[in-house]
Order: C-alpha cells, then sequence, then structure tokens
C-alpha cells in the first residue's frame, strides 16, 4: 500500500490559534488528519495479518512438501536396493532365471518401470517442495514490507496524537457553540432517536440486523483502532455491525469501500455503507430518512447524523449481502 504523508504530519510544531474561529479549524482539520492517518493504520494491520497468514501458510506447505521428500528418498534408495542388488533380482539374475526372451523383457521392463515411476514421483514432489520454499520466501518478503508500511504509519499516528494533546487545550478553551461547530463540521449534526428500538424499513435481513446492532451502540466512546463492543472508530463499528449479521468486514474504511456493489445515492437502502473523503477515510451506515449511524470523530461519541452535513465530502456507497 502507499503511504500518504498528509499536511501536518511532519514533526513541525502544532499551529498556535490567534482567535476562536481559528482554534476551531485547526481542531477540525487535526481530527480529521488524525482520522484519515488512523484508517491507514487499520487498513495495513488488516495486510499485515493477512501477510503473516500466507508466512505460515507457506511454512507448512514447505514443510510437508519436504516431508514428504525425505520419506519418499528413503523408500526410493531402500527400492533401489531391493530391486537391483537383493534377492537375486539384478539384470543378470533376471537373464539367468528368464525362461525365454520375452521372460527375461518382460521382467526386466518391470523394474525399470518401478525405478522411473519412482523417480516421477521424486520430482514431482521436489518440485512442489522447491515452490513451497519460493513461496515461503515470497511470503516472508511481503510481510516485511507490510510491518514497515504499519510502522510508518504508526509512527504517523504518534506524532499526530501528540499535536492532538495540544489541539484538544485549545478546543477546551472555544465555547460550547464553537465546539458543536468542530464536531458538526467533521460529523454531522446530532439527531436524537429511540436506536434499539428503531424500525428498519427495507434493505436484506443482513442489512436490518447491520443497522439495529449499530442503532444500539450509539453513545458509546470514538476511539481510534477500537471495534467494540464498548467504543469504536467508524470502521470498526461498521465491521461490529455486519459481524452480528453474519458478515465478515475488514477493520478498514478503505477496504471496506471495496467490497459489495455499488449504489447511487438515488437507490439507498438502510444498512448501505457510506463512504468519505478521498482516499475514503470515514464510513457510516445509512439507516433510511436520509440519516446514517457512524462512529463520528475523536471527542463524539456513536451518533445518527444526516447524510447532508457530510456530502460534500461523499465518495460512494456500497451495498453488502
Amino acid at each position: 500500500m502507499t503511504i500518504a504523508c498528509l499536511p501536518g504530519t511532519a514533526a513541525a510544531e502544532p499551529a498556535k490559534a490567534t482567535s476562536p474561529q481559528q482554534a476551531t479549524q485547526l481542531v477540525s482539520e487535526a481530527s480529521h488528519r488524525l482520522e484519515v492517518v488512523s484508517e491507514q493504520l487499520n487498513t495495513a494491520k488488516v495486510q499485515l495479518d493477512r501477510q503473516k497468514a500466507e508466512v505460515t501458510k507457506a511454512d507448512k506447505a514447505a514443510a510437508d512438501a519436504q516431508k514428504r521428500l525425505d520419506a519418499l528418498d528413503d523408500q526410493i534408495r531402500e527400492l533401489a536396493r531391493t530391486a537391483y542388488t537383493s534377492d537375486g533380482l539384478n539384470q543378470l539374475d533376471v537373464l539367468l532365471t528368464s525362461g525365454s526372451a520375452d521372460e527375461f523383457v518382460s521382467q526386466l521392463g518391470t523394474l525399470d518401470a518401478i525405478a522411473g515411476h519412482t523417480n516421477d514421483v521424486v520430482t514431482k514432489v521436489a518440485t512442489a517442495s522447491h515452490a513451497a520454499e519460493a513461496a515461503r520466501a515470497k511470503a516472508d518478503e511481503a510481510a516485511a514490507k507490510a510491518q514497515k508500511t504499519y510502522d510508518a504509519i504508526s509512527g504517523q499516528q504518534a506524532d499526530l496524537k501528540s499535536k492532538i494533546a495540544d489541539y484538544k487545550r485549545q478546543y477546551a478553551r472555544l465555547s460550547a457553540a464553537q465546539q458543536r461547530q468542530v464536531v458538526t463540521a467533521h460529523a454531522g449534526r446530532s439527531v436524537a432517536v429511540a436506536p434499539v428500538a428503531a424500525t428498519v424499513a427495507g434493505g436484506s435481513g443482513a442489512a436490518q440486523t447491520a443497522v439495529r446492532t449499530a442503532l444500539a451502540q450509539v453513545g458509546d466512546p470514538y476511539v481510534w483502532g477500537a471495534a467494540g463492543p464498548n467504543a469504536f472508530d467508524c470502521s470498526g463499528l461498521m465491521q461490529y455491525a455486519y459481524s452480528a449479521a453474519g458478515i465478515s468486514l475488514p477493520h478498514s474504511s478503505g477496504l471496506q469501500s471495496q467490497m459489495g456493489t455499488p449504489v447511487p445515492v438515488s437507490a439507498l437502502q438502510p444498512g448501505d455503507l457510506l463512504f468519505f473523503y478521498s482516499p475514503v477515510s470515514h464510513v457510516g451506515m445509512y439507516i433510511g430518512n436520509g440519516q446514517m449511524v457512524h462512529a463520528s470523530t475523536s471527542g463524539s461519541p456513536v451518533k445518527v447524523a444526516p447524510i447532508q452535513y457530510m456530502m460534500s465530502n461523499f465518495s460512494g456507497a456500497r451495498r453488502l449481502g
């Protein structure tokens, strides 16, 4: 994957607000940058876990192939000794004990066929062993690259988190109205609902289960990298909700945006996933009536909000199942 170096992720000192309006803007921008990096980190972790699984799989395949090759090597050595040197079964003995030329050719052909067959088996297993070793080397290399990517993005996240502490102090000095402005700019205005009792109109059975599960988490805190059961980030909430419906999603908004089938805004149904920004760094779930449920942003809990507040950053919708 490509590591996107974001504005403000270098080691420079955090900008200082000279007015409440500038502080509002700085906090909003910093929150978005951290979400972008956090979702990149989620993607890198998914890819790293996949590569580690491939390494484990390749290691097992290589070990199994080597074990088969070692076992066949012993069998072939024993067969060769039996066929050509023991019990009078060398070619001279075959000639002397044959009742006719046809019988000699037949017996000799049988011995050669046995030897040829076993040699062919060894060749195939050896080829498989070499292929397994090559796969293991390739998997090791891919895992090392994935680890390097993960470490690099993790460093970006740590740097941003140190800046966020300063931005949060500036945020705390904002008025309540200005703080609401920051949250609304990034996450939309909260809509009061009775989430557990919400009726889901439309969508598949799995989608309805996912919507009800996501709505049941309204009020839970936003925590970077969290996927439940008591705290979530945006992609973690989607993963948790659809897991309840028996559908497995990666913990990454970018990877989730590649699943299912695309859906136009005019045809949205409850349970459809809504993606924002380019590259994708935020995801929510459509619940009907122009609203979505999402783990919105740091400092704001899981909430229901009108999708109109974020449509300027809309990048697409996908339907699962």
